[in-house]
């Protein structure tokens, strides 16, 4: 099926009709949701330097999304614990002392993030919780408790003991989170988002065209150009292709009323080769990606393109959670 085809299909059943003076006009059901509540934002940290720093960076988006934040904290101990299926609870007593430390860290957190804005411009409530169990678990029982619209995290830190005990939880938040998940490089230097490429295969038009739509949505609050960006590594027909793309964004930027949306076509061998350079050389303040699940075999062949940038992205990953 063509692009075209698939809107035509597609589009009468996902758009809504609004009245012209709407700022959702054009929009999906599901993205006008998104605009109208993009106000919570929940930052999962535990405490580590890389935590740190993207508290202070998720502090700043939402000065500038004019949103609420939530510091969510996680007791791994013993959810998350790989002793050959073996489970062991710590005596009462360091349970209630680790949930005390816990709360006595967020405090510290809320408090940095409050003091070191010193500009008078929307300062964001910060909030703090913290849970018993496994990540997953705690970041996703959170945004369905308190409707959260994003979560933040650092990036992986490569080689500390706790992440060999304990397990990379960027890449479990990357596999299960139920919300879009925005993960912050230590080398990330925040500035306002004006520019965030969104890369895609175009191999799942549907999927993609929903994901599209939500970051039309996130993108509209900040102002934001978006780049769709498409890795091509020299066979098919490039001609055909871009046609295709060129009337994919036209329909799109009509019937999301976001004249803001351009394509760029990158010849690489390797998706991950593209992406960095895109990184790199076009000016780009985020890049978006939508993470489908693999069944065993594919993640032994090839791995996710998302996990791979994730683990040595420059810039903040906007992860959309596919099907």
């Amino acid at each position: 099926m063509t692009f075209a085809n698939f809107l035509n299909i597609y589009s009468p059943e996902i758009m809504i009709n609004t009245r012209n003076n709407d700022p959702c006009h054009f929009l999906t059901q599901k993205a006008c949701a998104i605009l109208r509540i993009m106000k919570k934002l929940l930052i999962a940290t535990d405490f580590s330097p890389n935590a740190r720093h993207a508290a202070k960076y998720g502090y700043l988006l939402a000065k500038q999304l004019k949103a609420g934040i939530f510091l969510c904290n996680t007791i791994t101990i013993p959810a998350e614990m790989p002793l050959s299926g073996i489970t062991v609870w710590p005596p009462q007593g360091e349970s209630d002392a680790l949930m005390d430390d816990s709360i006595e860290e967020l405090k510290r957190l809320k408090a940095h993030l409050e003091q070191t804005d010193r500009t008078d411009a929307y300062r964001p409530p910060v909030d703090y919780l913290n849970q018993a169990g496994s990540v997953r678990q705690t970041v996703n029982d959170a945004v369905s408790k308190q409707k959260v619209d994003m979560v933040i995290a650092g990036s992986h830190e490569a080689g500390r003991l706790g992440t060999f005990l304990l397990g990379n939880h960027a890449h479990e938040l990357i596999e299960f989170s139920i919300k879009p998940l925005l993960i912050i490089p230590n080398t990330a230097k925040f500035t306002p988002i004006k520019k965030i490429a969104f890369a895609t295969d175009f191999e799942h038009p549907e999927n993609d065209l929903k994901q599209i739509y939500e970051l039309i949505a996130f993108a509209r609050l900040l102002d934001a150009e978006i780049l769709l960006t498409h890795i091509y590594n020299g066979t098919g027909h490039l001609l055909n292709l871009e046609k295709c793309i060129e009337k994919f964004l036209v329909e799109i930027s009509n019937k999301a009323n976001y004249p803001q949306i351009y394509y760029r076509v990158i010849k690489q061998d390797k998706v991950e080769s593209g992406l960095d350079w895109l990184c790199k050389h076009c000016q780009i303040d985020m890049l978006a990606m939508v993470h489908r699940k693999h069944d065993f075999l594919e993640r032994i062949l090839k791995g996710s393109h998302t996990k791979k940038m994730a683990g040595h992205i420059i810039i903040p990953l906007l992860v959309f959670p596919g099907k």
